[in-house]
């Protein structure tokens, strides 16, 4: 996985049939490979100074298995536990001198082989620069994929440096002028494309979207093109709801489809400006009308009326994911067995992303947002204003960008993923700083930029407010070792329910010093502390935090994962349905023309599809409800007068209820 020129010095092998336990002092960066039984602890001793950098890896070659690290004092510092194949990858910063332990632990009772080595011991860095190289040292080498980084302030650049491959299969470097697809990050020059377009007077932001499109269907509540530019305008997410369908989505989607998914929409998913529900769709129709209002292709009005004003010379929109883009990162993510694969952009993302480009092109859209050059300080206005809600509530959206708190600074920011890269942009206007970071890696750590921001922005950040950054400072100090009584858990134990999918089920419990939580029907997964009322999942890249009350128990907790955050809510267990025959049948959705099937295989109830091929399995909640497997997350059988099934409500996530008849 990393630098194939470090020299080996010595491998060793050694099997440890009888053995439960094994220390080993660590030298240099051999490679020590050993077998790992059901109840072995392996534990590797590196001697170390205070303030060093420790950096290695530990390959899953056969067997899932967890690393925990002790300081010189047995006290815990950090446990990897991450993907059950491939690399277990893990840096250390030592704050004293010592012993510092590394054990090796099967999870969950797994056996077989892996190996582990030190591949860096060095003295921390001091300077800004060396800080973000250890850093990014995961992401650097000849044999794994990529990342950039990017600082700015005051309109200078403070850091600028890529790492690792563009392109795994022809030995092609990741550099700072490759192009990169930077995924949702694309919204915000959606956005200013329409606010262009608006200031010229080719339409305005509060026109009914059908003015222009007159082929979708007229609803009670008219959908503005405000609605669509800050997530609230009721339209289905174009990307779940053709999961729905069955269709794997890295297949081609072209803008017809998308469009015509409105046009069979029965209804809109809530009223238009009460709700933010984050969707492609309204930006991928955004896109299309540029393209009506000013009978010019996207990528074209983009190209001469965005990027070339602002000399972003090397900046494309792909159209589809077949288009050749010279000079650009392939994307990757970790396949089953740890390995790396190549996979494709998605199709018809255009306008919600699909947008390759450079940081120095990058840097010349930050200085815009300073200098308001193109497109002058009313559009900034009012991209930067965050969306009120018809209830008065205030979203932390304004038009394709994020607007947020970061230890007491403003923050303008936005994110992207694909099917593998990943983008954030952060701009601080009132200090004029920015950072940006880029990979074509699906695993790249999504909070590198504000790591990246503490270390070059320290000073701007001193003294200032910190009760709304966005990432709780209690986080940064658990990650140094947070203690926590587990006793305190047991105010939390219970089940939460999702408030935007009630029938799945977040359960909480304890089990001496251990803490656990399972969602409905899915594995028990171990969780730790990081502050009284912050939990991490050790095997699942996900986050909690209680909303504690004055006694320390909670009513209600959020889950933060993939760049969301979903509210459950306390719930008492209910009786489940029993009838499960009664279900049985095929179910037709006119809406998206397509079939399931529900059977009944060993007393559990099954989805099949053709196009998907396999079964996906149901489990009981409350009434008639169900939580499901992907492409669903929720059903919700109807019955009718006669109280018998007549179909049911599929719904996940980003698209709801989207209604299947039961057919003969």
């Amino acid at each position: 996985m990393f630098k194939k020129h470090i020299t080996l010095l010595i491998i060793l092998f050694t099997t440890s049939l009888f053995a439960q336990s094994k220390k080993i002092e660590v030298t240099g960066n051999e490679i020590y490979k050993d077998s790992l039984s059901s109840d072995s602890v392996h534990q590797y001793t590196v001697k170390a100074d205070s303030a060093t950098f420790l950096f290695g890896k530990v390959i899953q070659e056969s067997v899932d298995l967890a690393i925990t690290v002790k300081d010189p004092e047995g006290k815990i510092i950090a446990k990897i536990d991450g993907p059950a194949a491939g690399p277990e990858i893990f840096t250390v910063q030592t704050s004293e001198n010592g012993d510092y332990q590394f054990e090796i632990t099967p999870f969950e009772n797994a056996e077989g082989i892996y190996t582990f080595q030190l591949l860096k011991k060095e003295p921390l860095a001091s300077t800004k620069e060396g800080k973000i190289d250890q850093l990014m040292m995961r992401y650097n080498g000849n044999d794994v994929p990529g990342a950039e980084v990017l600082v700015l302030k005051d309109g200078k650049v403070l850091f600028k440096k890529a790492y690792g491959m563009a392109n795994l299969s022809y030995d092609i470097p990741f550099k700072t002028t490759t192009l990169t697809n930077i995924g949702s990050t694309s919204k915000q020059f959606t956005a200013f494309a329409i606010n262009l377009l608006a200031q010229q007077g080719k339409l305005s932001l509060d026109d009914d979207i059908r003015k222009y499109f007159p082929e979708f269907p007229k609803f009670d509540q008219k959908v503005t093109i405000r609605n669509l530019l800050s997530h609230t305008s009721g339209y289905r997410e174009f990307l779940n709801t053709f999961s729905m369908t069955g269709r794997d989505l890295t297949s081609s989607l072209n803008r017809e489809m998308i469009l015509r998914l409105i046009e069979n929409q029965p209804k809109l998913q809530d009223e238009p400006g009460t709700e933010f529900n984050y969707n492609n769709t309204g930006f991928a129709i955004l896109a299309a009308l540029v393209r009506r209002v000013t009978d010019t292709p996207f990528p074209e009005w983009m190209k001469m009326n965005v990027f070339k004003p602002l000399q972003m010379d090397h900046t494309i929109v792909r159209a589809n994911s077949t288009e050749i883009i010279k000079n650009r990162a392939a994307g990757y993510t970790t396949g089953a067995k740890g390995e790396y694969v190549e996979v494709q952009d998605l199709d018809g993302s255009m306008g919600a992303g699909g947008i390759y480009t450079t940081l120095d092109d990058l840097s010349k859209w930050i200085e815009n947002l300073h200098s308001h050059q193109l497109g002058g300080n009313a559009i900034y206005e009012e991209m930067t204003t965050r969306f009120i809600l018809k209830n008065g509530d205030t979203i932390p959206y304004g038009q394709g960008l994020s607007i947020g708190n970061y230890k007491g600074q403003k923050i303008v920011q936005h994110g992207g993923s694909d099917n593998a890269h990943r983008s954030m942009l952060m701009y601080f206007p009132e200090f004029d700083g920015a950072v940006i970071t880029q990979s074509n890696f699906a695993g790249f750590d999504s909070n590198m930029a504000y790591k990246i921001a503490d270390i070059y922005f320290e000073d701007q950040f001193k003294n200032k407010n910190h009760e709304e950054q966005t990432i709780p400072k209690a986080v940064a100090k658990a990650e140094n070792g947070f203690e926590y009584d587990p006793e305190k858990f047991d105010a939390l134990v219970g089940d939460y329910a999702l408030v935007n999918v009630p029938n799945f089920v977040i359960s909480f419990t304890r089990e001496d010093h251990k803490l656990f939580t399972q969602a409905t029907k899915q594995p028990k997964l171990e969780i730790r502390a990081l502050a009284d009322s912050i939990f991490e999942l050790k095997k699942v890249n996900a986050r909690l935090t209680f909303h504690l009350e004055e006694d320390g128990s909670a009513q209600s907790v959020t889950l933060h994962q993939n760049g969301m955050s979903q509210l459950a809510k306390k719930v008492e267990k209910e009786e489940a349905p029993q009838n499960l025959k009664d279900y049985v049948g095929t179910y037709y959705s006119e809406e998206i023309q397509t079939v399931y099937k529900v059977k009944l295989e060993e007393n559990e109830l099954v989805l099949f599809n053709y196009q998907i091929g396999k079964n996906i399995k149901l489990f009981q909640g409350k009434d008639d409800s169900f939580s499901s497997e992907f492409p669903f997350s929720q059903i919700d059988f109807k019955k009718n007068d006669s109280e018998e099934i007549a179909g049911f409500y599929g719904s996940n996530g980003r698209t709801k209820n989207i209604y299947f008849k039961k057919i003969e």
